[in-house]
């Protein structure tokens, strides 16, 4: 159910920083694969975690064959099209095969997912967390109570969880686009969100909305 949280994308006109693939090295991408790719393929494929990390090795052997191949160095394969046909019999070790394993190939180098993602408003930067806050329970308060089904104290928690990922996002948004760390902060401080909506005592169902509620809503 915790993957459901992050199967929402934050593309809602806000200032959202969003990866781009070929911006990273084998060793990141394999980092990235991690983070998104990972979890999608054990749900999508029924296969094991192990089976999930061996994809991700395959894959990180393939960008390196490639990059090999783009740097006049590769000794073994002339094009990348020979390297996926190597790809290929690795996953068909695995029992993956046909359009599973021409679909893996596809997304070899996937951009990311959403918890790799840092939504923010940079409007909110003049606020501090106190006002922010304030702001938000003057507008959103009643809104939240009656279209999550939440009582007060519940809507004030999720208010208080999401001022603190708009500052937090605020000060991760000031690394440079091209530093693999900003990937890994985000995925932090999102994770570090979901923390706190899991203390509020909230269905699946109410965490996603509360998500998309401040997705759609904005002071």
């Amino acid at each position: 159910m915790k993957k459901k949280l992050w199967c929402i994308l934050a593309f809602w006109g806000l200032g959202t920083f969003i990866v781009q693939a070929q911006q990273w090295t084998p060793e990141e991408q394999l980092e990235l694969f991690g983070y998104c790719e990972k979890g999608l393929l054990m749900k999508e494929l029924g296969i094991s975690e192990e089976t999930a990390n061996k994809i991700g090795q395959i894959n990180y052997w393939a960008t390196l064959q490639k990059l090999k191949i783009e740097a006049n160095t590769n000794d073994t394969f002339a094009t990348a099209n020979e390297v996926n046909q190597e790809v290929l019999k690795k996953y068909k070790a695995l029992s993956i095969t046909g359009d599973r394993a021409k679909g893996l190939i596809s997304r070899m180098n996937a951009a990311g997912c959403s918890i790799t993602q840092l939504r923010f408003n940079k409007s909110y930067d003049t606020l501090s967390k106190v006002q922010l806050v304030a702001a938000y329970k003057t507008k959103f308060r009643k809104k939240i109570i009656d279209q999550l089904g939440v009582n007060g104290r519940q809507a004030d928690m999720i208010i208080d969880a999401e001022a603190w990922k708009q500052k937090e996002s605020s000060v991760v948004a000031q690394i440079a686009d091209s530093d693999f760390n900003k990937i890994r902060k985000s995925v932090q401080l999102n994770k570090e969100h979901e923390k706190k909506l899991a203390l509020i005592d909230l269905t699946e169902q109410q965490k996603i909305q509360a998500i998309e509620f401040f997705i759609q809503n904005q002071l």
